[in-house]
């Protein structure tokens, strides 16, 4: 049986984004991230399978990043993206990919898949990273 999970295994700080469509004013919507919010989280590195080591092979890399249950976090969805927030920095960006025309210069993951646990104080969600963003 796995050891449960408690607030000590939350050492990391991610943001999680939500892709939303904007109008640039000349008809045209382009893509964004905006930010839901951000919250502590627990990191578990993914290591044997097949598809784990293939990806890595080709740039990618898998992880499984777990969070705390809660009405905001319940939001995630396989759209969203996750940022490690301990990685990198929002700066000032000509056509930045944020709403505010920022842009993240540190690691970022798709969600792949979003699952809660038995108990539902937790939330999983399989973060990719090394792939397009979106």
């Amino acid at each position: 049986m796995p050891e449960a999970r408690s607030a000590g295994d939350l050492y990391h700080r991610f943001a999680f984004d939500k892709r939303v469509e904007l109008d640039r004013g000349d008809g045209v919507t382009v893509g964004k991230w905006q930010e839901q919010f951000s919250v502590r989280a627990g990191v578990i590195n993914l290591r044997g399978g097949e598809a784990v080591i293939a990806g890595r092979l080709q740039g990618k890399s898998a992880k499984v990043i777990f969070v705390r249950a809660s009405s905001q976090t319940k939001e995630i969805s396989t759209d969203w993206r996750m940022r490690d927030a301990r990685t990198g920095n929002l700066v000032d960006a000509t056509n930045g990919e944020m709403v505010d025309g920022k842009k993240w210069t540190g690691l970022s993951y798709n969600i792949a898949e979003v699952t809660v646990s038995d108990d539902r104080a937790w939330i999983d969600c399989l973060g990719q990273s090394g792939g397009a963003s979106g």
